[in-house]
């Protein structure tokens, strides 16, 4: 198995594509009986990517962030890239799960990044299904993988507009399960009001200090409380939406990179390519090419 090694203590494993679909954004998994992956029982590892895993029925445990979750019947688990997992041996479990990239989430054109399960406020990671909702989900989750069985033109397209419905679904039964729980802390409010500031002003302020400055507080209080929240560093916070959006605009515009530059705050074209380049390992006019070749 590949392995992208952030953190030499703790490895962080990349989506990897099947042998049938070669599908580098998004995968479907499907388990009848035996446990997947039993090579990763007991070893700490990331996900560079979003997973959601339906469990019908099955036994087992595992961890994510020093948090137990025990495998429960018609319960949905959701990851999201980053956090540290720990999984324990587990008998038999009969499941369904779907992976995808932050770059497929962004990709969409509606905003299924701000969804509550994607934004996961209140840092919970399992929904309990009533019966009712078992049989929508698990729906959702046979249409999905009936269209990723089926390569072509308009599978992507049709794969986004099945997990739209599945995210949109689930995160409302996320608001439902968790609206009054009471440990949303001052720092998880505040780590909120952070990324809804940068969704506002990303295309003109790239700093740290600039949105310390929008929330009233010292931009070394903030920096604390986004990595404490997140994991990552605030700084990343901002370039990870700048990329987003320059994703957005080389897939689904024909902007030239000079006015796409410009459009998100860059005041040098060079620059922002030296930036997405940095961020992403290919250049702007690459990534457009790569993508097209994807989706078109």
């Amino acid at each position: 198995m590949q392995v992208i090694q952030a953190n030499p203590a703790i490895p962080v494993l990349p989506l990897e594509p099947d042998e049938i679909t070669g599908n580098k954004q998004f995968r479907v998994y499907n388990y009848e009986g035996n446990f997947p992956n039993p090579a990763e029982f007991l070893i700490p590892h990331r996900k560079d990517h979003y997973l959601l895993v339906f469990v019908k029925r099955g036994t087992g445990r595992h961890w994510v962030d020093m948090t137990p979750y025990v495998l429960k019947k018609n319960a949905l688990y959701f990851l999201r890239p980053g956090q540290i997992i720990v999984k324990e041996e587990a008998k038999q479990v009969w499941s369904t799960g779907v992976a995808f990239t932050p770059e497929f989430l962004s990709l969409q054109n509606v905003s299924l990044s701000t969804l509550p399960l994607i934004q996961n406020y209140h840092n919970r990671h399992a929904l309990q299904l009533t019966p009712a909702d078992a049989v929508v989900v698990e729906d959702t989750l046979q249409k999905i993988r009936t269209e990723y069985l089926l390569p072509g033109e308009w599978q992507q397209r049709m794969l986004a507009a099945h997990l739209t419905v599945l995210l949109t679904y689930l995160s409302r039964l996320y608001t439902e399960q968790f609206q009054e729980d009471d440990t949303v802390t001052i720092d998880k409010q505040l780590f909120a009001q952070f990324q809804a500031k940068i969704n506002e002003r990303f295309q003109q302020l790239h700093e740290v200090s600039d949105y310390a400055s929008l929330l009233n507080i010292s931009a070394g209080h903030l920096s604390e409380v986004v990595k404490g929240q997140s994991g990552k560093p605030a700084i990343k916070h901002i370039h990870d939406r700048l990329v987003m959006e320059a994703r957005r605009m080389l897939v689904h515009t024909n902007h030239p990179l000079k006015e796409i530059a410009f459009g998100l705050g860059f005041s040098d074209a060079s620059y922002f390519n030296r930036f997405f380049k940095r961020e992403t390992g290919v250049t702007p006019a690459g990534y457009r090419t790569n993508i097209r070749k994807m989706y078109h």
